[in-house]
Order: C-alpha cells, then sequence, then structure tokens
C-alpha cells in the first residue's frame, strides 16, 4: 500500500516562513503575560473521557478526538454503545483540563493562581479558513480570585499583547450570563428555556433581530415575550449607562452585584489599558460554552470579521472535581486566527541581531573549514544568526534565496580567501 503524503483533512504542515511567525507570536504571549504574573503550566493532551463529557463543553463534546481502550480493557463483546469502547480522548480546549489540574494540585499553587498554558486541542470540526482540527490554544486563567479584578488584569493582559502587535481597530465586547438570564425572565421565559433561547440570540449578528424573532416565535413563544425580550436591546446603550439603564429596568430580576461588577469592570479597563482598542457592553454576547456562570468578553477585529479571542468566569467547573466551588475566569486568544492575519497582512518578526552566511567553496580544505567554524563562534557570540552552508554551482540564485530569507552579509569562502580572512 502506497504512503500518504499528504496531511490528514483538518491537519497543517507548517513551513519556515510561518514557524518564524508563530516562534515569536508565542513568545512575546509568554513574556508579555509574564509580566502581569502568569505562570507557565502544562496539562496532558489526553484526558479522561468522564472529564470530556461532562456537560461542561457546550457543542464540542461532539467533537472529541476519542481514544480506545487497550489490551484486556478492550472486549468488543461487552460493547453495547460507542462509549464503552473509549477511555479517553484528545482534550477540545485547555479549561476543562486546566480544572481538573487545580483539584489536583490546589494545594501546591498560589492563590489566586494566574496560569498561563499554551498547547494544541483536537476538534473533529469541519476545517475551513482560520478553523482546523488541530490547532493552538492559549489561555490565561486566575483561579481563587472572588472579585472582579479577575477580569479587569484578563481584559488588561490581553489587550497589551494585541497591541504590541501593532492590531487596531478591535473591540472588547464584554456581557454577564447573570444579564442574560434577568433578561429573559423578565421578559416571561422560563428558566428551562433560558439555553434555547440564548442559543437563538446568539445569531443576532448573522440573522439579525428579525431573524432571531422569527426563530423564536417559529419555536412556540408567545408574542408578547418575544417582543419584549427583543424591545429590550433596542433600548440599550453600548456603555457604562447601557448597565444602569438596565439595572433599573429588570428591577428585582437582576442583582445590584453583578451591575456594580460590570460598571467597575468597564471603567477600570478604560483608565488603565495600555493601548488603543473600543469598550462595548454588548447584552447579545452569549458565548456557547454552558460552563459560563458569569461575566462573559469576546475581542472582535474589524480586520478579521469576526473574533480573535473570548473567555468568561466559570465558577461552577473546579467544584464538579473537588466538590467545592473555586472562583475562576479565563480568557483565550485565537492564536491560529491571530497568525492568519499576521501572515495576510505581511508581518515581519523583529530582527534580533545581523543574520549572517558562509558560502563553503566545494574545494576547501578541511583547515578552512574549521576556520569558518571558529569565525561562526564568534559571530553566534556576537549575536548574530549564522548559516554555513555549501557553495552552489548558481551562486547568484543562492544569494538571492538568502537575501529572501534576511541574510545580509554573505562571505564566499574559497581557500584563498580563507587565509586573508
Amino acid at each position: 500500500m502506497a504512503l500518504k503524503k499528504k496531511t490528514v483533512t483538518g491537519m497543517n504542515d507548517r513551513m519556515p516562513r510561518e514557524m518564524e511567525v508563530r516562534d515569536y507570536l508565542i513568545q512575546l504571549i509568554k513574556d508579555t503575560y509574564k509580566t502581569y504574573g502568569f505562570q507557565s503550566m502544562e496539562t496532558p493532551c489526553v484526558e479522561h473521557i468522564e472529564n470530556l463529557t461532562s456537560k461542561q463543553g457546550g457543542d464540542n463534546e461532539k467533537l472529541i478526538f476519542k481514544i480506545m481502550k487497550r489490551g484486556q480493557k478492550l472486549k468488543l463483546e461487552n460493547v453495547k454503545e460507542e462509549n464503552d469502547l473509549a477511555d479517553c480522548g484528545l482534550r477540545y480546549d485547555l479549561t476543562v483540563p486546566l480544572a481538573r489540574y487545580y483539584a489536583n494540585h490546589a494545594n501546591e499553587l498560589p492563590s489566586p493562581f494566574k496560569a498561563l498554558q499554551i498547547g494544541n486541542v483536537w476538534r473533529a470540526d469541519r476545517p475551513q479558513k482560520g478553523r482546523f482540527r488541530q490547532f493552538v490554544q492559549c489561555d490565561i486563567d486566575i483561579l481563587g480570585e472572588t472579585g472582579n479584578l479577575a477580569e479587569i488584569e484578563l481584559i488588561l493582559a490581553t489587550t497589551a499583547m494585541l497591541g504590541k502587535l501593532k492590531f487596531r481597530n478591535f473591540t472588547v465586547c464584554i456581557n454577564d450570563r447573570n444579564i442574560l438570564k434577568a433578561m429573559a425572565a423578565y421578559s416571561g421565559f422560563k428558566e428551562e428555556d433560558y439555553d434555547e433561547v440564548f442559543i437563538i440570540l446568539d445569531k443576532m449578528d448573522k440573522i439579525g433581530k428579525d431573524g432571531v424573532e422569527a426563530e423564536l416565535s417559529g419555536l412556540g413563544y408567545s408574542k408578547e415575550s418575544v417582543a419584549s425580550y427583543l424591545g429590550l436591546f433596542d433600548e440599550v446603550s453600548p456603555d457604562i449607562s447601557g448597565i444602569r439603564y438596565l439595572n433599573e429596568k429588570l428591577g428585582g430580576y437582576l442583582n445590584d452585584e453583578t451591575a456594580e461588577g460590570m460598571e467597575l469592570i468597564m471603567s477600570s479597563v478604560d483608565a488603565a489599558k495600555e493601548c488603543d482598542f473600543q469598550l462595548k457592553f454588548d447584552p447579545t454576547l452569549v458565548r456557547g460554552q454552558s460552563y459560563y456562570t458569569g461575566t462573559i468578553f469576546e475581542v472582535t477585529m474589524d480586520d478579521f470579521g469576526g473574533s480573535v479571542a473570548g473567555g468568561g468566569r466559570y465558577d461552577k467547573m473546579i467544584g464538579k472535581f473537588t466538590g467545592q466551588d473555586t472562583p475562576a475566569c479565563g480568557f483565550s486568544i485565537g492564536f491560529e486566527r491571530i497568525v492568519m492575519l499576521l501572515l495576510e497582512n505581511g508581518f515581519e518578526v523583529p530582527k534580533k541581531g545581523i543574520k549572517k552566511a558562509y558560502l563553503l567553496d566545494k574545494k576547501l580544505p578541511r583547515d578552512g573549514i574549521l576556520k569558518v567554524l571558529d569565525f561562526a563562534k564568534s559571530d553566534r557570540e556576537a549575536g548574530k544568526q549564522v548559516l554555513i552552508v555549501n557553495m552552489k554551482k548558481n551562486k547568484k540564485f543562492q544569494k538571492e534565496q538568502l537575501a529572501a530569507e534576511g541574510y545580509e552579509e554573505m562571505i564566499d569562502c574559497y581557500e584563498d580567501s580563507i587565509v586573508q580572512m
């Protein structure tokens, strides 16, 4: 059987040009987030199947790459359904593994714990532009912080990193799941209907208000509830005054603590931000994962036409492992989408030292090669990036290729020239 040289669908080979950008971005992320006190940690790419199918990951749980049981554990005669074949799977995000990690190591970690995790995740999704089956996620999370300082620092750190990449025209949208619930309750929807209502509301940016109205009405919800619900969105401004309006309008359905927390987050971020961006209160923001319990946020970018980062508060997840709820809040950037934007815009990695190439003539003797190696050693100690390569017949074309790769100095190494160097 012939071997296949193409990648599996949804997986990518990475060329050197892209890897240069990816490596630079990862280092920038680490350096930026560490200035905010975040600490690197890591979890395995494989998790127990019970953790991955705990109804916390929303639709992502339908996209798990499951791993079959091995050896004696795999008894086909006992298989009644798909889950009987698998005991673990590839992680579909970094949040569930982080919750397990914290539950397992909380006594060894500082409180609050500011976690930075970068790693591959896998989803059996339909590949499209900017969406793959294997991709890198980059998360920062603050665990054990009860107040809104967590949200403030997460937003400031993430936007500071985007600012260092010279991104402009991006918006941080912010909402709270408690506001979503209060608006639905005020409009007459039952609590058991919230998830269905929010799933439709989440389509607002794609199908518009009329589309949301049509879908809600089509599911049999009363015209009065639908009209009241959608009318609220028409009356809310995308700033702090919109939060104050809802706090007054919704009365007992929304507690003052939620509204005051949102005000604190928005005013603090606006005062302390390190780069220029828009901060917007968006009552239509839902975020699909069912584990969110409070504040949710998302970064949208005009140049991309969609979100490039998102997150929120998930105070109930760690408690599913420990039996005791732990405050938790996180922000994840769309690493692959940002890389794609950088590449499409011709981003150049800032130079760190001169790139220098030594081209060796094929007749160069052993002593000459040793001398070049010694020169290269000195150059590297001086901070230069050095390439030693055999000279090709078409030296002109070879040098053009090296110049395109950023090599500023190129030394032809013949026996006579080495003696004089």
